[in-house]
């Protein structure tokens, strides 16, 4: 599936309506099929507790706070790509603040072609953190099977008082001639002697 054929979700995080409305223009619904809007950190906070979005976008500052903090925690802790704008003045301190957490930053005001670009930037990000996410899940799903297995072996040598290379190949076998996962022979050993 190409970048122009994507949808994503966002979360605008602003008490400004001006700012929600006028960024809503440039979000066209065939792409960005699910905006919400947020008008305090806490609030987006809330918002994030329920679901999980593609991008935020920070108006800061805020009422309750500027915003740096929440971008920085969802940066680590999400696939999310987050966006803060803030007003020209304090946007170098800002941007020195988040930017080696992959938090982009655009000073305010600012000029559409611009935000469409920083919009763009956002999909590769985006789809750079899909693989990411994909592969980690790869990783842990063959961790998950080798730790599966190591533990039918340790029950096939303590039950059967197999060898450690006949348990492995007893399993390799099973799993051969059932046309099956080591897997899923690995969780009926398991099954059969616990």
């Amino acid at each position: 599936m190409s970048l122009k054929e994507r949808t994503y979700s966002i979360l605008i995080v602003s008490a400004a309506e001006g700012f929600k409305n006028a960024l809503s223009t440039l979000l066209p619904e065939a792409k960005y099929n699910s905006i919400h809007s947020a008008s305090s950190i806490s609030a987006a906070k809330r918002a994030c507790a329920e679901r999980n979005y593609d991008y935020i976008i920070i108006n800061a500052p805020l009422p309750d706070e500027v915003g740096t903090r929440f971008a920085i925690d969802i940066c680590n802790t999400s696939g999310t790509v987050v966006l803060l704008f803030s007003r020209v003045e304090v946007h170098e301190e800002i941007y020195d603040k988040v930017a080696e957490y992959g938090v982009f930053t655009l000073p305010m005001p600012t000029s559409r072609s611009t935000i469409a670009m920083a919009l763009n930037w956002m999909a590769s990000t985006r789809e750079r953190l899909r693989k990411n996410e994909k592969q980690t899940l790869t990783i842990e799903e063959k961790m998950e099977e080798i730790r599966l297995v190591n533990r039918a072996k340790w029950l096939l040598i303590s039950e059967l008082k197999m060898d450690e290379q006949g348990a492995h190949r007893y399993i390799e076998k099973q799993a051969m001639d059932r046309c099956i996962t080591k897997k899923m022979v690995a969780k009926e050993i398991i099954k059969t002697y616990t």
